[in-house]
């Protein structure tokens, strides 16, 4: 018998999503400096959910072997038992794809809340081709075919598809904006995240409905994921720097390019959305 004591409370739950190349992993980096909560890259459980949902959904003959009300006690199962190791108080779990699943968790994880990193479209498009530009010597795995990464114009419609890394997270993104379980969302600009950290956060502290946690340090952020970056193809992907700073530049996308996706900023419009918002402006 184990002699280690065991943490038989269970965790809150959190969910960050939203656009990629938007501040989920700085967000993550700055919220785990709080010694009580949990944060980190993308992780596997949003898939694991969805492959879940997938088996014992019609059509599958696992389905005929599962009771109604045995599937949200399965779901539920998983999620604790993906964070069984995990001692925090507080654990946050990134997925894109958690903004499609609001009603979802709002079942799983009642009193959960979303929390959506956002930018404006251009520079997530300027943000993806420079991270394609830092690696000239290999093929990113960003793209699933030659034809997709062969001129910018090709990669920025890639990137733009309904099911591909930018298209499927602005399509979710819009779902759970206007969505009837909104006010579980709280949707975060990059730019403002980055400018002034030590206003955003405390806002964040009060819609999870969590107390201040005052050494947060601004000037000292750490993540790095180097060996899954390589894996990509992408290297410093999801490299954060260590002072949190916004830094003004000149995009290297074609004028046409940028401004094909320059005012695709709806959350800046909360009429007919319950959703929280914070954004630079």
């Amino acid at each position: 018998m184990s002699n280690h004591p065991q943490n038989t409370a269970q965790p809150k739950y959190h969910f960050i999503s939203g656009l990629p190349r938007s501040g989920s992993t700085l967000l993550s980096a700055l919220l785990k400096q709080n010694p009580r909560f949990h944060a980190d890259m993308t992780s596997a459980l949003g898939s694991l959910i969805s492959a879940n949902i997938q088996i014992m959904s019609p059509g599958s003959e696992t389905a005929l072997l599962i009771k109604e009300d045995q599937r949200p006690l399965i779901l539920k199962g998983l999620i604790h038992s993906y964070y069984s190791s995990n001692n925090s108080e507080v654990i946050f779990d990134t997925n894109r794809s958690w903004c499609a699943k609001l009603p979802l968790l709002d079942e799983l994880c009642n009193g959960s809340k979303v929390i959506a990193c956002v930018r404006n479209m251009s520079w997530i498009m300027d943000s993806l081709e420079r991270v394609v530009h830092k690696n000239p010597y290999q093929n990113t795995r960003l793209f699933s075919a030659d034809m997709s990464r062969s001129t910018v114009y090709a990669r920025v419609e890639a990137f733009a598809q309904q099911n591909s890394l930018v298209g499927f997270p602005y399509a979710a993104l819009k779902e759970a904006f206007y969505g009837e379980y909104a006010d579980n969302l709280l949707i975060v600009e990059y730019e403002f995240l980055a400018r002034t950290p030590e206003k955003v956060l405390p806002l964040i502290y009060e819609f999870i409905g969590e107390p201040w946690f005052d050494s947060h340090d601004y000037t000292n952020v750490q993540y790095d994921a180097p060996e899954f970056d390589a894996a990509l193809g992408a290297s410093g992907l999801h490299k954060v720097r260590p002072k949190v700073s916004f830094e003004p530049r000149n995009t290297i996308l074609p004028p046409d390019l940028f401004n094909k996706f320059k005012d695709m900023d709806f959350w800046r419009d909360v009429t007919g959305s319950k959703a929280h918002v914070i954004t630079a402006k």
